[in-house]
């Protein structure tokens, strides 16, 4: 499955209708982020059931403020339509899968209780 850039337009409908969404905040001029972008893909394409977005922090900051993004890269994980997960700096491609495994395996009716 590629990497879906979200914006304004489409980023709701995007997050309503997958289960379980991974987030890469992201900027043109940031250079950890280009380091970050093949490992994001590359997990990305070994997880179709997941909807993998790039949003560019400069051309959508109303959607990093609403995730109070500080610093790019940042990761962020939505499942059932609730932020799980919120993360600055870039991760290695074992750790984004632990981000994906551990985001599939979370219990959902146990988060709400909390």
């Amino acid at each position: 499955m590629s990497v879906v850039e979200a914006n304004k337009q489409n980023f709701q409908q995007l997050v309503q209708e997958n289960q379980i969404v991974i987030i890469d905040f992201w900027a043109v001029w940031c250079g950890p982020c280009k380091r970050f972008a093949p490992i994001f893909d590359a997990v990305a394409a070994k997880h179709p059931d997941v909807k993998f977005l790039k949003i560019n922090t400069d051309e959508e900051p109303e959607i990093a403020a609403s995730f109070e993004v500080k610093s790019i890269p940042t990761l962020a994980v939505i499942k059932e339509q609730a932020i799980i997960f919120v993360q600055p700096g870039a991760v290695n491609e074992d750790i984004l899968e632990q981000i994906v495994q551990r985001a599939k395996e979370v219990d959902m009716s146990q988060v709400e209780k909390e």
